[in-house]
């Protein structure tokens, strides 16, 4: 392509279009579906129940350490199928881009979606580019959706929690939320701050092989933390969520920049774990084989269910005190995804 920054004419379905799908979609996402450019992708049938899932990002930097808007949005897609049990089949891509918009950045993006797709194994198949004018967007937004399929006997669903559960938490909170803050806000922080993002549809299938009926509800601490998340748990099973204080893993730099600028890891997003309620008989069991794993090294049992104040979710400190965690109110961090 001639130019180096996008035109309006690359949302006209013209030839520019045709060019800037042929020279750089397909030039880096080389799924045969895609490829065909039909209006929709065929997809095979499969046994189990269809999930599907949709969402948008609006990122900002669109570039930051452990990732960018690309793989985020493939990797978020594939992380709300898994937390529902499903083992993903394909993605759709589509993309607004702002008038102006360098293609050297576009690119980037491009090349992230098909690295994050390939090495998840779950392909783009269907897609769609439209273009703003400039001022009336910011560079890119994306949305992606995906479908899934479920096994027939699988029903995961927060209203599942029963007391005595456990709560178990595949991994160090608020990873991501910091480190699009201080990147945003050009603070130089000591210490590797880096998002967490990564597909997490590998684990939950172990965890769901090893351990089908032990496992009540997955879920994905995105926006809110996992504070808003617990409390969601807590409201959808009507049990109260005992947490310990001592247990919730923080990294001392994500630790050290909350402390600096008065936020609490609880609430920043995370982008790469999960919450699983399991049956607290298995709860051991099912840690020991989240650690197993790349994407559970750090997973920690932070709290039980238990009957009590339902929909409440308390922390209980090393000095024998407990405090209440509401969910997230306000928006102390825009556009984190």
């Amino acid at each position: 392509m001639a130019d180096d920054t996008i035109l309006l004419d690359h949302g006209s379905g013209g030839l520019a279009s045709q060019e800037l799908i042929s020279d750089l979609f397909l030039k880096h996402l080389d799924s045969p579906v895609l490829r065909d450019l039909e209006d929709s992708a065929v997809i095979d049938n499969q046994a189990g129940k269809l999930v599907f899932t949709t969402d948008s990002y609006v990122v900002d930097p669109l570039f930051f350490p452990g990732g960018d808007i690309g793989k985020l949005a493939v990797h978020g897609t594939i992380n709300d199928l898994a937390m529902r049990g499903g083992r993903p089949l394909c993605l759709s891509l589509a993309l607004i881009l702002e008038e102006g918009m360098p293609l050297d950045d576009l690119e980037k993006i491009i090349i992230s979606v098909a690295e994050a797709a390939s090495e998840s194994g779950i392909p783009v198949v269907t897609g769609d580019t439209k273009v703003v004018p400039r001022g009336k967007g910011d560079k890119v937004f994306i949305n992606t959706s995906g479908i899934g399929v479920v096994d027939d006997s699988l029903s995961l669903s927060s209203k599942n929690g029963r007391p005595g559960d456990v709560v178990i938490l595949s991994g160090t909170m608020g990873d991501h939320g910091i480190t699009i803050m201080t990147r945003r806000a050009g603070i130089a922080l000591e210490g590797n701050l880096r998002s967490d993002t990564m597909p997490l549809h590998r684990l939950v299938d172990s965890i769901l092989t090893a351990f089908p009926k032990a496992v009540r509800t997955f879920r994905d601490p995105t926006r809110g933390g996992v504070a808003t998340t617990l409390n969601e748990i807590a409201a959808a099973s009507s049990l109260l969520i005992s947490l310990q204080e001592e247990a919730l893993p923080v990294r001392p730099e994500v630790r050290a920049a909350c402390e600096i600028l008065g936020l609490e890891p609880l609430y920043l997003a995370n982008e790469g774990k999960c919450v699983a309620v399991v049956d607290g008989k298995e709860a051991e069991n099912i840690l020991d084989l989240i650690k197993q794993q790349d994407e559970g090294r750090e997973a920690v049992i932070i709290g039980r269910l238990e009957e009590g104040k339902a929909g409440r979710v308390l922390i209980n400190t090393p000095i024998g005190g407990s405090r209440v965690v509401t969910p997230l109110h306000g928006e102390p961090l825009p556009r984190i995804c």
